[in-house]
């Protein structure tokens, strides 16, 4: 969450970022639960500050009667601090659950806008493929190869799940092992997180677990969650934690499954493995030093397309709008695949994104550093996406078709997976 003192000096500004955001929130309901907390801190100090007068006084020697009045003041006073300490818990939890619902500030550069076309195309990568046959999508490609059944898979678990089979089983595999291995290349500590996560870390990170708009599966009985991404847990990692400054930045490259219930998620852009229940992703974490979090943002972005120029993917980068930031991102950036069974003639779909959250999800999971001089701080936290293997699946099927049915590996990936084609002329 923002800094608390900074909503309340800085209102004007938090209001107008609000605005971009597309957000509805009650900032005069943060400011004014602030005041009350901090009022009723200096009252319990106070308080206090009279109970170990009254302490000390007791120590000396009096009349009775004195004695007992210090008695009966010192009671009084316990009363006071206990009943005041309660009503600041239950501000306090006023106070967090109101102060969650404001997103972080926007970066000066993202562009201001509510919906995927204000996003800014920064650049673009590789070569559109033109096709001098008519391209079929993924889904059709899976139906024809064997590669993917979506039928027995919803009759088994329901609609949005899908069984991965022959050589498409053995892609998510190489795909999940090559991002792998190129994190590991730039410094990141390989980690397969756990698949379920605690609520409070959930709320940490940013997500809502309850209610109908929530993308979360939860657990019956239990505070338990599904997680949407190794976000989650590798943010968990270090929750409630000090760093010390000299061990950052600490980089994390988590494999995990994901679940989204993907609530309202409809319309042909959802066909198929673009939008599903389950996918196995691999993600890219860091912990790291204030100054060095917009650096390291721009190191993610250039690690995300190292890995789909490796895969030959054309790409486009895009500098995302803030009303689709999200709440904790203070910036982020998407790759956007070519994808050619999207739409009539292709079109551009997402692949990867990388979000720097600055200290906002630092300072609602408590993960703070200390440097050399004792100075203590909120760390920034900053993630990316290496591999979402089913959206990589969509692009490597749809891209490297061949006029004879077959669809081309691309070479990085030919020795991970033991084979350079899928199906042969007529197959």
């Amino acid at each position: 969450m923002l800094d608390l003192r900074f909503i309340q000096d800085h209102r004007e500004e938090v209001i107008e970022n609000i605005r971009n955001r597309q957000v509805d929130t009650d900032i005069d309901r943060v400011i004014s639960l602030y005041q009350q907390r901090n009022s009723l801190i200096h009252d319990i100090e106070e308080l206090r500050s009279r109970r170990n007068e009254n302490a000390r006084a007791m120590k000396g020697k009096m009349e009775p009667d004195k004695r007992n009045r210090l008695i009966e003041e010192g009671k009084q006073l316990k009363e006071s601090i206990a009943e005041q300490e309660s009503v600041l818990s239950s501000i306090e939890t006023e106070l967090n659950e109101a102060a969650y619902t404001i997103p972080n500030m926007s970066h000066p550069d993202a562009p201001v806008g509510s919906e995927e076309g204000d996003n800014r195309e920064l650049r673009q990568w590789g070569t559109v493929p033109s096709f001098n046959f008519k391209p079929l999508d993924h889904v059709e490609l899976g139906e024809k190869h064997d590669l993917i059944d979506f039928d027995t898979a919803a009759r088994v678990s329901g609609a949005k799940f899908y069984y991965l089979k022959n050589e498409a089983a053995l892609l998510e595999i190489a795909l999940t092992r090559y991002a792998m291995d190129v994190l590991v290349s730039h410094g990141f500590t390989p980690t397969v997180t756990p698949d379920i996560a605690r609520e409070d870390i959930l709320v940490g990170i940013g997500f809502n677990p309850r209610g109908e708009e929530s993308n979360i599966y939860t657990i019956e009985d239990s505070d338990n969650c599904l997680i949407g991404t190794a976000e989650i847990t590798l943010g968990g990692y270090h929750a409630g934690t000090m760093l010390e400054s000299g061990r950052l930045p600490i980089r994390m490259a988590g494999l995990s499954h994901c679940f989204r219930r993907e609530a309202g998620a409809a319309g042909k852009y959802s066909r198929g493995l673009y939008r599903v229940h389950q996918f196995t992703k691999v993600e890219m974490f860091v912990y790291c030093m204030p100054e060095e979090s917009a650096r390291i943002h721009e190191e993610l972005l250039s690690i995300e397309e190292e890995i789909f120029q490796g895969l030959e993917v054309p790409y486009r980068v895009v500098d995302t709008c803030t009303g689709d930031l999200g709440g904790p991102a203070y910036r982020k950036y998407d790759l956007e695949a070519w994808m050619p069974g999207r739409d009539e003639s292709g079109n551009w779909g997402e692949i990867t994104s990388t979000s720097n959250t600055t200290d906002y999800q630092a300072r609602r999971l408590g993960v703070r550093y200390k440097d050399a001089d004792g100075n203590k701080g909120y760390v920034h936290m900053l993630n990316g996406t290496a591999i979402a293997v089913s959206r990589a699946i969509i692009a490597i099927l749809e891209n490297f078709q061949q006029a004879d049915g077959s669809i081309r590996i691309p070479s990085k990936l030919v020795p991970y997976t033991g084979f350079d084609v899928i199906g042969k002329s007529g197959s």
